[in-house]
């Protein structure tokens, strides 16, 4: 069982319960899913790139990346329809608390001038997202088969519609908010 999954059943669950003054814990927040997505716009100019931020973001996950077509086609962008523009996973069970301790414990220490992530970034529905702006953070990435930086987009999903609560469910995983 991943660390955090066994963290949730036993301790926070009954915090977040003594907090919101509820008995019943399913009607407590809890972590649905995770996505984690990568937008390769330089995919249109280089085919390679698109290749590599799949294979890069399946290390980082352990899941295989899912590659993301164009819908509409956009002149202004040099956009067609069906183009691959981008790569994403969604993460749910164990997988998903793997990734989140990763995140917290190994990945996010390691950004330079790191002071926190932003509090602010719900969007009222109780989801969090949160960007990086590198892939070489992550430990599974050898900095030396990089041959381009790029970022990629993290969005929480919640089981509550409050941003508080929400907010207090992934303090106490352990998310380094940036103090306002």
């Amino acid at each position: 069982m991943a660390r955090l999954m066994d963290r949730y059943k036993n301790e926070i669950v009954q915090r977040l319960g003594e907090k919101f003054n509820r008995k019943n814990r399913l009607s407590l927040p809890r972590l649905q899913k995770i996505v984690v997505n990568m937008g390769v716009g330089k995919a249109l100019q280089d085919k390679n790139r698109m290749g590599e931020a799949v294979e890069q973001l399946s290390q980082i996950t352990g899941q295989k990346a899912q590659v993301c077509r164009a819908r509409l086609a956009v002149a202004g962008f040099r956009l067609r329809q069906g183009n691959e523009i981008g790569c994403r996973v969604t993460l749910r069970g164990s997988r998903m608390y793997e990734f989140l301790d990763r995140l917290i414990s190994i990945a996010l220490p390691r950004i330079r001038d790191f002071r926190g992530v932003n509090p602010k970034s719900f969007d009222g529905n109780g989801n969090y997202t949160m960007g990086l702006t590198e892939q070489g953070v992550f430990p599974e990435i050898d900095p030396d088969k990089v041959n381009f930086v790029q970022g990629m987009d993290i969005t929480f999903v919640t089981s509550t519609h409050s941003d508080d609560e929400a907010r207090e469910l992934l303090r106490q995983f352990g998310m380094p908010f940036r103090e306002t």
